[in-house]
């Protein structure tokens, strides 16, 4: 039976640019797993983007690349990028770890079988507020730090 894997992310800047965090709670095999981390000056969408990263560094890491994957986040300018194939105009050394991580192009033999779900933010989704929850936990700890 294949595994499927549920994976919400979110990020989050104090400022834009600012402090900012990225959250990550990924839902398998019965476990809810939550990762976070951020950077000292950044913007909100690369948080978005580093989030996304680190949920499919994640399924590399645990070798759970055969799984079936729906990736959740709030971002409705990452969603529709990945999705229908916006133009992407920034952040391209992020764009090129996302691209690495779910396999490459649409025709590559180990590309991830990625669902990719838009979820409305700071609404009644547990798993994205938690994720928002630890992205603004790691700005926040970020912006203490400086």
């Amino acid at each position: 039976m294949e595994k499927k894997i549920k994976i919400y992310t979110d990020g989050s800047c104090l400022g834009n640019p600012g402090p900012g965090g990225w959250g990550v709670v990924v839902l398998h095999d019965e476990k809810e797993v939550h990762i976070k981390g951020g950077e000292k000056d950044t913007t909100n969408n690369r948080m978005e983007m580093m989030a996304i990263i680190h949920g499919l560094k994640y399924i590399h890491d645990k070798k759970l690349t055969s799984s079936t994957i729906e990736l959740y986040s709030d971002s409705n300018l990452l969603m529709q990028s990945l999705i229908q194939g916006w133009k992407r105009k920034a952040n391209l050394d992020l764009w090129e770890k996302i691209d690495s991580l779910r396999g490459g192009n649409l025709f590559a033999a180990n590309k991830l079988n990625i669902k990719w779900i838009w979820v409305k933010g700071h609404a009644s989704n547990k798993y994205n507020n938690i994720a928002d929850e630890l992205a603004v936990a790691a700005s926040n700890k970020i912006q203490k730090a400086k």
